[in-house]
Formats: structure tokens, C-alpha cells, sequence
């Protein structure tokens, strides 16, 4: 059973039987293809491309790219029930939202006609595996303070600096760079430009790093990576001109940090249901954990506080929908259910004692997983800043 602990009704959006019917089925690709896996994943570090083309072949990729250019032409309700399904089943490191969810929009958003031909069909077969690089070792939520540049050459670019912390970053063939095309208009001399790592040319060339190793998310392939005079077409810039990656960026960020938030709730829902069937089973003292009025006490205080956060999450989805979410919203959702999401699974590893700090149990690799949401996409800090400005 994968339902949610959560007695929350069916909000206006999920109200549709064509989602139920994607919803079973999401479910039960991750709960075949990924779930005897995922330890093998966390082991070697990554996960394979050969899912990345069977999540293609199930229509999981691109779910939200039109039909023309090769995806399932749905919205971003179908984006949420995989993120939902991905979390509830614990198939963590699949790097499928950033490339469904973050990066695919980029270029359907502002991508040229030719540029959505060339590839969003492979972004929707598996054949093309995407990330963004945005963070350098010197700039993570400063996003104006970058120092990567692609300066024009001839009828291209060359793209100089290096980046870090990007997902996906052992696999991705397509890489969405932020770098700076005139380097003394701050903000508006950023550009996104996009990088087919099989094709690129130049003098040291693209550069892979290590493989980084983290406090948690170990099926992930987080990476650093290094450009040196890394030659690019100028039709590998996203969109007709320069200096509209900023703008870009912002416009998108919204959806980002809603999708942390919705990464949060699904994971909170998958730590109440482990931790209720581990407490009910767990002898001690004559009796079970949950007799224990404690116990019985921090259930209720986490489910009450995941039903607020889970009504609050159906809330700001439904504002994504109808093009409405502003940055400030999105930042309640991203920092707040991050926050949460810490918090109760810190508890329900107590509920669980001395397994609970033992990595073969999922609460102990929920523990780990989690911290990071409070750090990507933007720190929560910097969240709270933005939220601030609004008042």
C-alpha cells in the first residue's frame, strides 16, 4: 500500500480520471523498473541511462512537452503526481523532475523553433539527458556574481569557467549553461546557453569531474564541471538574443522551488506511513511503540502539520496552473515545507531508535535525503529574503 497517511481531500486539479489512470501507472513504473534498484544505484552513485530510456518509452519523460515536439502534451499536474509517486515509492537520485519539470520548460518557453525540433524529442525518448549548471565554486545563490563567459567568436561562442553541485551531471549530454555574453552588464549581460556535450569541440575542450560525494540523494550524479575554450555554435544560444538569461532564470524559478516543496510533502507522507507500520510493530515494554501516548503524540503533531503543508502545497499548484504563483509564494513553498520535512523526519527516526540511525531503513536515508532541500534552489535564507520584500 503507497496511499497517503493523510486524510486530505482531492483538491479541484487532481479531480480527473486521465490523472488516476497516470498516477497507477507512474506508480507501478517506479515500483518495477526502480524499486529493486535503488540500492544498487546509491552504491554505484548514479543511475543508469538504460531507465532514463525505458522512462521514455512509458511516456514519463517530457510529460509536459507538447505533442509536436515528441512529449505527452500534459501540464504540470502531471509533473506533481510524478514527483508525488517518485517520493511515496522512495525512488530517490532519479533525476527525472529537473529534466521533466526544470529544464524541459526552458526550452519550450524560449527555445527557437529549430532549437525545440532539434531537441525536445530526444529529451522526451531518453536519448538526450539534461541538466543546468548554474552554481560555480565561487557563486551559489548570487546568481548575477557568475564568472563562467561565453564570449561570442566568429558565428559561435566560447565558453570559459567551471561549475559545481549540478544534477545529473555525470550523465547529462545537454547541458543548459548560465554564463555571462557581456560581462559588464551584470545582470543583463547573462545568457543560457546549451551545450551537447557529445559535439563539443575546443582547446582543453568539457570536462567531467568527480562524481561528488554527499551527506545524502547517492543515487544522484552530482558533479563538477569544467570548460576550457569549449567552442559552441551560435545557435546553441536558448532563445533569439543575448543577455536574456536572467530574465529567463527568474521567470522559472518559481516552478523550481514549488517542486522542492512538492518534493517535501511526498517525502513527509512516505515517513509518517513507514513510521506508523514500524511503531505498530516494534515490541518493547510489553506492549508496541505506538502504545506509548509519546508516540500516539508526535504522529498526530506530524500528521496535522503535513495536512497544513500538503493543503498549502494543492494551493500553490493550483496558482502554477493558472500562471499565478509569484516568487514570494514559491518561496513559502520551497522553505517552509523543506523546514518541515527536516523536522518531522528527525522525529520519526527517534520513533524508530537505534534502526533509525541504521542506513538499510528508509527513514535513515529519508534523513539524509532531506537535508539538502533546504540548501538547493536557492537557500532557505535567501527565500525568507525574498519573502520579506513583500511586506
Amino acid at each position: 500500500m503507497h496511499e497517503s497517511p493523510l486524510n486530505v481531500p482531492k483538491a479541484a486539479w487532481r479531480q480527473n480520471e486521465e490523472l488516476d489512470i497516470f498516477a497507477d501507472a507512474v506508480g507501478q513504473f517506479f515500483e518495477k523498473e526502480c524499486v529493486p534498484h535503488v540500492q544498487s544505484w546509491r552504491k554505484a552513485g548514479v543511475v543508469p541511462r538504460d531507465i532514463w530510456k525505458k522512462a521514455g518509452e512509458m511516456g514519463l519523460l517530457g510529460a509536459s512537452v507538447p505533442e509536436e515536439y515528441g512529449g505527452a502534451g500534459g501540464d504540470f499536474r502531471h509533473e506533481a503526481i510524478i514527483i508525488e509517486q517518485q517520493q511515496w515509492k522512495g525512488v530517490d537520485g532519479f533525476g527525472i523532475t529537473l529534466h521533466n519539470a526544470i529544464i524541459a520548460p526552458y526550452i519550450t518557453a524560449y527555445g527557437t523553433e529549430e532549437q525545440k525540433r532539434r531537441w525536445l524529442p530526444k529529451i522526451c525518448s531518453g536519448e538526450l539527458v539534461t541538466a543546468i549548471a548554474m552554481t560555480e565554486p565561487g557563486a551559489g545563490s548570487d546568481l548575477q556574481n557568475i564568472k563562467t563567459t561565453a564570449k561570442k567568436d566568429g558565428n559561435g561562442y566560447v565558453i570559459n569557467g567551471s561549475k559545481t553541485f549540478i544534477s545529473n551531471g555525470q550523465t547529462a549530454n545537454l547541458i543548459l549553461v548560465c554564463a555571462k555574453t557581456d560581462p559588464t552588464k551584470g545582470a543583463k549581460g547573462i545568457s543560457i546557453v546549451c551545450v551537447e556535450t557529445d559535439e563539443v569541440e575546443g582547446e582543453g575542450g568539457f570536462r567531467r569531474g568527480r562524481n561528488l560525494d554527499k551527506v545524502g540523494q547517492h543515487a544522484a550524479d552530482t558533479s563538477e564541471l569544467f570548460f576550457d575554450d569549449v567552442k559552441v555554435p551560435a545557435s546553441a544560444l536558448l532563445g533569439e538574443e543575448a543577455g536574456q538569461g536572467f530574465i529567463q532564470l527568474m521567470q522559472k524559478l518559481p516552478q523550481e522551488r514549488h517542486i522542492i516543496g512538492l518534493q517535501g510533502i511526498g517525502m513527509i507522507e512516505r515517513a509518517i506511513r513507514e513510521t506508523v507500520a514500524y511503531v505498530k510493530s516494534r515490541k518493547a515494554f510489553g506492549g508496541t511503540i505506538w502504545d506509548f501516548q509519546n508516540t500516539q503524540f508526535k504522529l498526530a503533531e506530524a500528521k496535522t502539520e503535513a495536512t497544513v503543508a500538503k493543503v498549502f502545497m494543492d494551493h500553490c499548484t493550483e496558482l502554477l496552473l493558472q500562471d499565478k504563483l509569484d516568487a514570494a509564494t514559491a518561496s513559502m513553498s520551497k522553505y517552509w515545507v523543506s523546514d518541515l520535512q527536516c523536522k518531522i523526519i528527525d522525529e520519526c527516526l527517534q520513533l524508530h531508535g537505534g534502526f533509525g540511525y541504521m542506513d538499510e531503513y528508509p527513514i535513515a536515508q529519508m534523513y539524509a535525503d532531506a537535508r539538502v532541500q533546504r540548501i538547493y534552489g536557492g537557500a532557505n535564507e535567501v527565500m525568507k529574503m525574498l519573502i520579506a520584500r513583500t511586506l
